[in-house]
């Protein structure tokens, strides 16, 4: 190299612009590094921090879900009222000696109907012909039917439910096919609720009176058929009587469903529930007095059954 051309050389490194860019790529340097040095720290207090609020949250979470469970598992177990009564009396000794005698003189003992379950259903009927010869006679059925209705959560309380099934007791009794005269009428001082349905059903073998007392005393339901006739000629018996006797034998039955549970009162005096629920399924409907009235061996029973 000549001896000009480092001098000229020389004299561009004096300059003073190249002695200025020096000091700042330096400094740049410095920076870089600087930074690069400083991102490990950050990432790692950076990695620190969400490590810690994803613990947080996670706590949070499980003591949200952990109330949330025992707010379900306090949910989970619905209640329902126990039903009042355990059990029911047995259907052919509700009503005493003097009653039978006024309502079915010549029939006093009773038939028991049949029932897989006697403690939730049961039933008792009883026939009476009086014959008097050429004068006619006089026809008299009684039939007694309980229904006890045990509390379920799905279906609601005994109360409830025996509730829903009075009214469609009564229901059923004023809608009966070919009944005259209709009328209904509530029975006071008898169990919880109580509703009489009478009505005329005229037959072939004569006119019959038919009382229905349909009542209800805590979770069971007490159903008295009675009906009377006149038959060969003899006239028809007087509806008012045969209802006052109805009425006082459903009373002297509601007594002995409070008698058998131990309860002495037996006149309920409870409120009909607000909000009844349908009736069990698994209980099925008393017989009818028509279809019972059928099955029986007087011939004249049939008389009080529908055509």
């Amino acid at each position: 190299m000549s001896e000009g051309t480092m001098q000229r050389r020389a004299q561009r490194d004096d300059q003073p612009e190249m002695r200025t860019k020096r000091p700042q790529r330096a400094a740049r340097l410095n920076r870089v590094l600087v930074c690069a040095a400083a991102v490990p720290v950050m990432l790692v207090a950076a990695g620190c921090s969400s490590s810690d609020s994803g613990s947080d949250d996670q706590a949070k979470a499980g003591s949200g879900a952990s109330a949330s469970s025992s707010s379900s598992s306090a949910s989970a177990s619905p209640t329902v009222q126990a039903a009042a009564y355990a059990k029911l009396p047995q259907a052919c000794g509700v009503l005493s000696n003097k009653t039978l005698q006024d309502l079915v003189p010549k029939g006093t003992k009773g038939k028991e109907g049949s029932s897989g379950d006697l403690a939730t259903r049961a039933s008792c009927s009883w026939n009476s012909l009086d014959n008097k010869g050429v004068k006619g006679s006089q026809f008299r059925w009684l039939n007694v039917s309980l229904l006890r209705f045990e509390s379920d959560v799905s279906r609601g309380s005994g109360n409830e439910q025996a509730h829903a099934y009075f009214l469609k007791q009564v229901q059923e009794a004023k809608s009966t096919t070919g009944a005259k005269n209709t009328a209904s009428q509530p029975v006071a001082g008898t169990g919880d609720e109580a509703t009489t349905v009478r009505y005329d059903l005229k037959k072939k073998e004569g006119d019959f009176k038919q009382q229905t007392v349909v009542a209800r005393v805590e979770n069971v339901v007490v159903t008295l058929d009675y009906n009377g006739a006149g038959l060969a000629g003899d006239k028809a018996p007087d509806a008012g009587e045969l209802t006052k006797a109805a009425e006082q034998a459903v009373k002297e039955a509601v007594a002995s469903v409070s008698s058998a549970n131990g309860d002495g009162g037996g006149t309920g005096g409870g409120k009909a529930p607000a909000s009844p629920s349908a009736p069990s399924a698994s209980a099925s409907k008393p017989a009818s007095p028509s279809a019972s009235a059928s099955k029986s061996a007087s011939p004249s029973a049939s008389a009080a059954k529908k055509d």
